[in-house]
């Protein structure tokens, strides 16, 4: 359990509140944590291929979440995905699972409900 406490997990949200809460909270449970603004960064971010974890707001601003998905593939980058958004309407779960991502947190959430879901991803 000690090498999966230092997995590696990029946050990609565009507000800021919700970036630097969720890297404090991750830390507190013992991950490293790299939070992002924009797709772009999250793209070019040198830990990406070493990440265990990404979690990837759907809706922003230049490069939504899916766009971020979808470029993933080719930089050779197979990571579980939770995909954080307001929006959990069918369509968005249907695209979602087309894209591979393996969960949805609905915003507002819960910081337990989230770390649950990184801790299963990375137990399985």
């Amino acid at each position: 359990m000690g090498t999966q406490k230092q997995a590696i997990i990029l946050v990609l949200d565009d507000d800021q509140a919700v970036r630097e809460s969720l890297k404090f909270f991750i830390e507190l449970e013992g991950y490293a944590v790299h939070a992002c603004a924009a797709g772009g960064d999250l793209l070019k971010h040198p830990d990406l291929t070493q990440a265990r974890c990404l979690i990837l707001d759907y809706k922003m601003p230049q490069m939504d979440g899916f766009e971020v998905l979808d470029r993933l593939p080719r930089q050779h980058v197979e990571v579980p995905v939770i995909l954080i958004t307001s929006d959990v309407s069918a369509a968005v779960r249907r695209q979602a699972q087309r894209r591979g991502v393996r969960q949805i947190v609905e915003k507002p959430f819960s910081d337990g409900a989230l770390l649950d879901n990184i801790q299963s991803l990375l137990t399985e």
